[in-house]
């Protein structure tokens, strides 16, 4: 039975995923969030037929799909900066104004950091490639989606999703070689 700590461990894989079909990194963060949410809303419905991950990757995917539809329907009417109102962060706080869940243990602060960090640069170089070649290598190293998997989704060649993932790993080393502090990842 999945519990909604075994979901929320998801929230880091579901975001590389959505990042890489999105490449912004706000809406990326949004659409997780309303997967998540969704996950938990309808956990009595998961029977474990398929893995966790599996079952939050599909509703990932039909959030991505109603965000990429809701974006094109709305490119026009961007909200301007001062429609944003502070009344929508109130229900984060109690009357005392303090906050009404319990902000979490920070953890290990130097391991976060350093993981943000290649995640960032793993993004600004993921990119720096071509949209079919980074979701090629997010699906196989990221996902962890076998060679046939990835060739029926992409309509490709097990030879040309090879090249795809060769290419994909020669930019990202290339790009971490520049880019990440000290020449090379730790």
């Amino acid at each position: 039975m999945a519990t909604p700590e075994m979901i929320e461990a998801e929230r880091d894989y579901l975001l590389r995923y959505a990042l890489a079909q999105l490449r912004d990194r706000a809406a990326a963060e949004e659409v997780v969030q309303e997967t998540l949410l969704a996950a938990l809303e309808s956990l009595a419905s998961f029977k474990g037929a398929s893995s966790l991950r599996t079952w939050l990757t599909s509703i990932l995917r039909h959030k991505l799909l109603d965000a990429l539809r809701a974006k094109k329907r709305d490119e026009r009417f961007e909200p301007l900066p001062d429609e944003i109102d502070d009344a929508d962060f109130d229900g984060l706080f109690d009357a005392r104004g303090r906050w009404r869940e319990p902000v979490r243990a920070w953890g290990r602060p130097e391991e976060a950091l350093i993981a943000r960090e290649f995640w960032t640069v793993f993004e600004r170089c993921s990119q720096a490639m071509p949209r079919r070649t980074a979701m090629v290598f997010v699906m196989r190293e990221l996902m962890g989606l076998e060679i046939a998997d990835i060739c029926q989704q992409m309509e490709i060649s097990a030879t040309h999703c090879s090249v795809l993932l060769y290419r994909a790993r020669m930019s990202l080393r290339e790009c971490f070689s520049t880019r990440w502090p000290g020449g090379e990842v730790r």
